[in-house]
């Protein structure tokens, strides 16, 4: 029996002592999630909202104690063990009043935090805390406040309260239909959007003062002649004198606007290169004013930003060198050249050796013209005559290589002024050639010929990988135009189509006096039944385009080529073509070319001659080649020395008269220009003239003069046909 007992006390207090524990437990789990539901932001807006005493608490209503016995019940039922929990009781039971007397600027951001409540934790009930402020809407669904508080929100974190009435003065004057600052709509609508993103809040100022940005900017626009560009063409309002918020947004749209007219004419230039002559033909390629406030107003340094809407060119970049210099900003000793007898160098000829005299002058000489090579070398020899002779051409004068008393004034007293328009309008020539000049699926590489220079280069990964001689159009109507092209294909053994304006111009009027002469000049004629006449030459030595054309298709139709006629490329102006350009070595210029685009394939100068024939030959570029044609009257060397040369075109001088002259949108307007024609109108041939197909060519005029010239190797991609011919012979 005692067993029986003490074994039954012993199980009674086992069994207290698990009934304690679990009370404990149970107990220390509410505790904890009450506590849980007190999160930091609630809080914080709790200990922010002040609390009225007891005795200013005004009675309850009856939606009150609705509202706070359906909160009781949904605690009572969802969890049971929060009802022991005194303290969160006491907290809220002023809640209804606190909410009625709370000020009305701090209601948004209870319903705000009630809200993102509700999104985080759409499983849990909200604390009793927050349940009274549904007094306040109970008319309305609990999420309606929570929109409009975005709005002061918003407004709050991107103008600061200094810059809001600026702001507010920016909206109303972008608001408006008419804008005195910006005429363009690209730009208007860029500062719509732009400022409309920051809440019309400034970005030059803050507080009134000017930002690094702003700083930067202005820095920019007040150096715009160090980029051969007119600082007045882009005004710098007067901030330090903007003490009102008028003053302020006015000054803001005003720095924008010459920021904007900045990067517009860094990039593209001052005048449209339709202004100069109707045959340039240059890639468009403007700026977007969305682009310019995104990358000027977020960069580290804004005017570096601005600046590098000017030509990335290496070749710009020494020109804008030089131009510091000629102002006078530049660094180093003025040469002089003493007067002294007369220097001539004389070549080796059959009969006579080679005559090179000495003179002490010779080394100042060296160091003024750029010659790197045996500075001090008193000897006048070949190269020295050289370049003496590209600066009588430079300044104008008669080329003859001589060193005479004109040509030592001239060097010592140069033009000063005259020089600097002249590299100011080859800088603005740079805007217009295309940002990236090459091909970058062939390491960039490119074509670059200049006209003034008569040299062709050929270019890849910014080294020269080849050069030679070319001879260019004559100065007038068959000036070589200026263009950017892609070269897409060669022909070795050319048919000559003659241009429509030497067969109407030049080959007809000459039958009229001689109606043999095509014939004896190896000329095919061909006559349509409509009447219009095509005039050829037969693949051979003796064709006009020698035995190699390089065709880049455009619409000036010009093209470069060998030649029979060789003795030209040995003059110092070489101005002599139809427009076309004519290479001194083109079996070489082909095989560099094409071990650029085809690299695997190997070719020499001995493998393309292999090619010549009597059948046209194509080959086709896999890769493009740009071609660029520029006019470069003033140039660094590789020497480091500034060049000049003659403006055979007089293109320096209409674009100098044009700067002068003009300004504003008149130098930026497009001139319209007749089109080039390739209509062959119908003819009456003298008799005696022999024509090829006797009448019995196309019933129309037929292919035109460009499908004729730059029919496409194989269709597609060409855009345009060739007529077929039987002999043609394609490779790849």
């Amino acid at each position: 029996m005692r067993d029986c007992l003490n074994h039954r006390a012993g199980f009674d207090r086992v069994l207290m002592t698990v009934a304690a524990t679990f009370l404990t437990v149970s107990a220390s789990s509410a505790l904890a999630q009450d506590q849980g539901r007190s999160s930091a932001a609630e809080l914080a807006i709790e200990a922010a909202i002040p609390r009225p005493e007891p005795a200013n608490v005004p009675p309850p209503t009856a939606s009150d104690i609705k509202l706070d016995t359906t909160a009781t019940l949904q605690d009572a039922t969802k969890e049971p063990a929060k009802t022991g929990a005194a303290p969160s009781v006491d907290k809220v039971e002023p809640k209804p009043s606190d909410v009625a007397t709370t000020p009305a600027t701090e209601a948004p951001k209870g319903d705000l935090a009630k809200t993102e409540s509700a999104k985080t934790e759409p499983a849990k009930t909200e604390p009793d805390r927050s349940e009274p402020a549904k007094a306040d809407t109970a008319t309305t669904t609990p999420a309606a406040p929570a929109a409009p508080a975005a709005e002061p929100v918003k407004a709050a974190s991107n103008v600061r309260a200094a810059d809001q009435p600026v702001a507010d003065r920016l909206k109303d004057i972008i608001g408006a239909k008419t804008s005195r600052h910006f005429d363009r709509k690209n730009e208007r609508a860029a500062i719509e959007k732009f400022y409309d993103a920051r809440d019309f809040a400034p970005v030059w100022t803050q507080g009134g003062s000017l930002t690094p940005a702003a700083k930067g900017v202005i820095a920019r626009l007040k150096d715009a002649a160090s980029d051969g560009l007119n600082p007045a063409d882009y005004p710098v309002p007067d901030f330090a004198a903007a003490t009102t918020p008028d003053a302020l947004a006015d000054a803001e749209l005003k720095l924008t606007a010459s920021m904007f007219d900045y990067a517009r004419q860094a990039q593209s230039g001052r005048m449209h290169w339709s202004q100069v002559s109707g045959d340039i033909l240059y890639p468009e390629h403007p700026v977007d004013p969305n682009d310019v406030l995104a990358k000027v107003t977020t960069a580290t340094d804004a005017s570096a930003a601005l600046d590098s809407y000017n030509p990335p060119h290496k070749l710009y970049k020494e020109l804008k060198a030089k131009l510091a210099e000629l102002r006078g900003l530049g660094n180093g000793p003025v040469i002089e050249i003493a007067d002294g007898p007369t220097l001539k160098y004389t070549p080796a000829g059959k009969k006579q050796a080679e005559i090179v005299v000495e003179d002490s002058r010779v080394p100042q000489l060296r160091a003024k013209l750029g010659i790197a090579e045996n500075a001090n070398d008193t000897r006048y020899d070949a190269a020295v005559a050289d370049a003496v002779r590209k600066f009588q051409s430079g300044a104008e004068m008669k080329a003859t290589g001589i060193l005479d008393d004109k040509t030592v004034k001239a060097l010592n007293t140069p033009k000063r002024d005259k020089q600097i328009d002249v590299v100011l309008v080859n800088m603005e020539r740079w805007r217009w050639l295309p940002r990236d000049l090459g091909a970058p699926a062939l390491g960039d590489a490119y074509v670059i010929l200049n006209i003034p220079d008569y040299t062709l280069k050929v270019m890849q990964r910014g080294q020269q990988v080849w050069t030679t001689r070319v001879v260019t159009g004559k100065p007038g109507s068959h000036a070589t135009p200026l263009l950017t092209e892609t070269m897409k294909y060669i022909t070795v053994n050319p048919t000559w189509n003659v241009p429509p304006s030497i067969v109407y111009n030049e080959y007809l009027p000459a039958l009229q006096q001689d109606p043999t002469v095509l014939q004896r000049m190896g000329l095919r004629l061909e006559q349509n039944r409509d009447g219009s006449v095509h005039i050829s030459q037969p693949p051979g030595e003796a064709n006009a385009l020698g035995r190699i054309r390089f065709n880049f298709p455009n619409k000036f139709l010009v093209y470069q080529h060998d030649t029979p006629d060789k003795n030209l490329f040995a003059r110092e102006d070489r101005a002599f073509s139809h427009g076309c350009m004519r290479v001194q070595y083109p079996d070489q210029y082909a095989s560099v070319l094409l071990n650029i685009v085809m690299p695997n394939e190997k070719y020499t100068p001995e493998r393309v001659r292999s090619m010549y024939g009597k059948s046209e030959i194509d080959l086709k570029f896999p890769t493009p080649v740009p071609v660029n044609l520029t006019y470069q009257t003033a140039f660094v060397d590789d020497a480091g020395k500034l060049q000049f040369r003659k403006d055979v075109y007089g293109r320096d001088a209409t674009m100098i008269n044009i700067l002068k002259n003009k300004s504003g949108k008149d130098l930026e307007a497009v001139v319209a220009h007749s089109q080039p024609s390739y209509s062959r109108p119908a003819t009456t041939l003298p008799s005696g003239v022999a024509v090829a197909n006797n009448g019995g060519g196309f019933g129309s005029s037929g292919p035109n003069f460009f499908e004729r010239l730059f029919g496409a190797p194989t269709p597609p991609p060409a855009p345009v046909g060739r007529r077929p011919q039987q002999q043609r012979v394609f490779t790849r």
